[in-house]
């Protein structure tokens, strides 16, 4: 197995959302890579012009410790700070000996206050993206084969790391976004930090490229479905579903180009619901139904701040609102739900019905169909949808069909015996 293939399998391991887990598991593989008696994974953290490292994962093989977090201003003061703001991997073959002409000094109190004995240190730093640092990995005292003084570490250390060093960094910066909005949301107070990280940085794209635009809302999309396995290509379909379904509506092609980027965050709200609600197999109780219907309005909140993105708000919002005003959050009665809701609900609910679930298997689209036009057991046409835009759906639901058929998700991959 590749170095590469390791580390994913240690990624896939861990749960979603534990960003010290996965902090632990990395820290122990770039120990036994590197054959380091000790280390440290820091994350970047960032307030408005602020920066410092938090730990998140302190290993040692010779001392006891506790693994306590800490935290480290990103400066030329400390050697895991000086990487941090440079990017420069940093060889050091003796700490109490770093030469007077070095940027960064290193600091002896762990070692006054446990008796431990730093000598050679490598600090890396870690990326999600090639200019984006989010935090570093200091590992201290190469160990050989044979007892003695701790070994130097080597370039070919950090050559072995790299090719992993993005999936390592992303996985990890995924991992505590995930794991700080939990926390935030357990407390059901403000946007959890993530949340609002991320607003900021749709609303700074709006001075970007609309490739960088359309990148950042594609990777947001798929972050609000991280927790489902099962949705494959749902985002992209409906998408398709939503941008032909508007043209046949008569609408301009300004309208029909942004709905086909904004349907993508209909569930975007879904980031803030506990895992465990989505994640539930069986029918939620009353509680779990309500914290469910409640994405509607976090997905609001999330994209409400950037202009560029009031369609997919509204789409948010209003996507589960129904015709007759049964719907949530706020009972609109119909074209009181904006057009584009309106739209992605037909497009949302055709394919939820053609897509395999944990609770149910997928429908053809003969069967879709006649589900649509006359309901079933849990949708009725005349309540939920708009009667206008289902009478088009159903006059073109050929040109539905063959949007499913092109992006169907592949078939599960099977391990040959």
């Amino acid at each position: 197995m590749s170095l590469l293939e390791q580390f994913v399998e240690f990624i896939e391991q861990v749960p979603v959302g534990s960003a010290r887990a996965m902090s632990d598991r990395v820290l122990s593989r770039c120990r036994e890579l590197t054959g380091a008696e000790a280390g440290t994974v820091f994350i970047l953290r960032r307030r408005g012009k602020l920066r410092w490292l938090e730990a998140m994962s302190s290993q040692n093989a010779v001392v006891p410790t506790r693994n306590e977090s800490f935290k480290v201003p990103v400066d030329e003061g400390s050697i895991a700070g000086y990487v941090a703001a440079s990017g420069r991997t940093v060889f050091i073959d003796d700490a109490y000996d770093i030469p007077a002409d070095r940027p960064y000094r290193f600091n002896p109190s762990f070692d006054r206050l446990t008796g431990f004995r730093t000598r050679s240190i490598l600090c890396f730093a870690l990326f999600s993206a090639p200019s984006r640092i989010i935090g570093t990995v200091q590992l201290i005292n190469r160990r050989g084969d044979l007892p003695g003084e701790p070994l130097n570490f080597l370039p070919d250390h950090v050559a072995m790391i790299a090719p992993v060093n993005l999936i390592v960094g992303r996985a990890i910066e995924r991992a505590d976004h995930l794991e700080r909005m939990a926390l935030k949301n357990e407390k059901l107070r403000q946007r959890n930090h993530e949340l609002v990280q991320e607003r900021r940085r749709v609303e700074a794209l709006r001075a970007e490229t609309e490739h960088a635009f359309m990148l950042s809302v594609g990777l947001l999309a798929r972050a609000s479905e991280l927790h489902d396995a099962d949705t494959g290509n749902h985002i992209l379909r409906v998408n398709e579903y939503a941008w032909l379904l508007a043209g046949l509506a008569g609408q301009p092609k300004a309208f029909c180009d942004e709905i086909r980027y904004s349907a993508a965050l209909h569930d975007v709200g879904k980031m803030s619901i506990d895992k465990a609600i989505l994640h539930k197999k069986g029918r939620l109780d009353a509680a779990e139904f309500r914290e469910m219907q409640r994405h509607t309005v976090y997905g609001y909140e999330i994209l409400k701040a950037s202009d560029r993105l009031l369609m997919a708000a509204e789409i948010a919002h209003c996507h589960h609102e129904q015709w007759t005003g049964q719907g949530y959050p706020r009972g609109l009665v119909g074209e009181a739900i904006p057009l584009s809701a309106r739209i992605v609900a037909i497009a949302d609910v055709y394919d939820a019905l053609r897509s395999e679930r944990p609770y149910k298997k997928g429908f053809g689209h003969a069967q879709s169909l006649e589900i649509m036009r006359n309901g079933d057991e849990r949708i009725d046409p005349i309540n939920h949808f708009d009667p206008a835009l289902l009478r088009l759906f159903a006059e073109h639901h050929q040109e539905f069909a063959e949007i499913w058929d092109r992006l169907r998700d592949a078939p599960p991959m099977t391990t040959p015996v």
